[in-house]
């Protein structure tokens, strides 16, 4: 792999892990319909793949780091008592909603891993992405109290449920982010409150998964071949992903009424588009 796709797909993987269009969708599809000659399932492209999730992972934290920070200090009890309080429920509803996610994707991981090879199935389920975001946004909870709910006012159920909307994740071309805030939203909370939800609960999932993997690959010859590569693209993954978040987190913000629409249809159109483009041979 070149610097140039290097670079290509660092900035795909930092912005479409954080938007809610799916990074997997994207990278089976983009690379399919570009003729990037990458054969991402070879042992010479998972230290790379693990560096981009490394970096983009580092990049939300830092946008976030005052909330770990208060975090951190509720765990360990600095503070007022009734903020200690806050923080400590706001830790025990983001390990709720990451539990459907480790029972479910043990379950589930080898029955649909085929699905991540298949450019068509990942267009597919990207057009049903579209679907979801759309309908998330029709048949969000109408009540008089709807966004009155922020990240650490949550109920347990309110955690869980999200958790198992991010599940749908699974399947190539649906969006973790995604799917999470149409949890939230179903759920009575409005889009910036349901995405720093999202965005908190995933980056310690997605954190944790790069570095549980590296010293497997300290031991293999692809590291070393690719280290440099890979650096680059963590940094430029970080980065996209630090200035995602900003924007989604404003953007969400300021169009509460229909933030996810754009978004659903990008996914329907473009996953149509897409199908239609590899099935044709463009």
């Amino acid at each position: 792999m070149d610097i140039l796709h290097a670079v290509l797909f660092a900035i795909l993987q930092g912005a479409t892990e954080l938007f809610p269009v799916s990074s997997l969708g994207h990278a089976v599809i983009v690379p399919k319909l570009l003729h990037w000659h990458i054969d991402q399932a070879s042992d010479s492209f998972l230290p790379f793949l693990v560096m981009l999730h490394l970096g983009t992972a580092i990049g939300m934290l830092v946008y976030f780091w005052a909330d770990w920070l208060a975090m951190l200090q509720g765990v360990i009890g600095r503070g007022y008592a009734a903020q200690v309080n806050v923080q400590r429920g706001l830790v025990v509803r983001l390990i709720i909603a990451t539990l459907p996610a480790v029972v479910i994707g043990a379950i589930v991981k080898k029955p649909v891993a085929h699905l991540f090879a298949s450019p068509l199935a990942a267009c597919l389920f990207l057009i049903a992405n579209g679907g979801l975001l759309w309908l998330g946004e029709r048949l969000r909870a109408k009540s008089s109290g709807f966004g009155a709910k922020s990240s650490t006012t949550l109920s347990y159920t309110d955690a869980f449920v999200i958790g198992l909307f991010q599940c749908l994740a699974f399947l190539p071309g649906i969006s973790r982010s995604g799917a999470a805030i149409v949890g939230g939203l179903r759920r009575g909370v409005a889009h910036e409150p349901a995405a720093k939800f999202t965005f908190l609960m995933g980056t310690p999932v997605i954190l944790a998964a790069s570095v549980a993997e590296i010293p497997k690959l300290l031991h293999q010859h692809e590291i070393h071949a690719l280290f440099g590569t890979s650096v680059i693209g963590a940094v430029v993954a970080g980065i996209v992903a630090w200035l995602s978040t900003a924007f989604l987190m404003r953007y969400f913000r300021d169009h509460d009424s229909w933030a996810l629409l754009p978004f659903a249809w990008y996914c329907a159109i473009g996953g149509a588009l897409g199908f239609v483009a590899i099935i044709i041979g463009l």
